[in-house]
């Protein structure tokens, strides 16, 4: 069974809210790749992506960040 988070649909909130500065704090301390993903696409059906340059940006940061294979195991 598939479970949809309902993050993607509160950042998208905020942006039609105006207020991307807050939409940006989410996406850094995004929950997972997945959650970015269904983000992207959020914004995508909502015809707002690309709209904030800044959020673009911390939405491809977030995910190189999550993506990126750890460099060491934390004790």
């Amino acid at each position: 069974m598939s479970h949809s988070s309902a993050w993607p649909v509160k950042i998208v909130a905020l942006l039609r809210a105006g207020n991307p500065t807050a939409a940006i704090a989410q996406i850094r301390v995004a929950p997972s790749v997945r959650d970015l993903r269904a983000l992207e696409k959020a914004l995508a059906a909502a015809q707002l992506s690309g709209k904030w340059a800044n959020v673009d940006a911390a939405i491809s940061e977030s995910l190189q960040a999550l993506s990126a294979p750890r460099l060491h195991r934390s004790p």
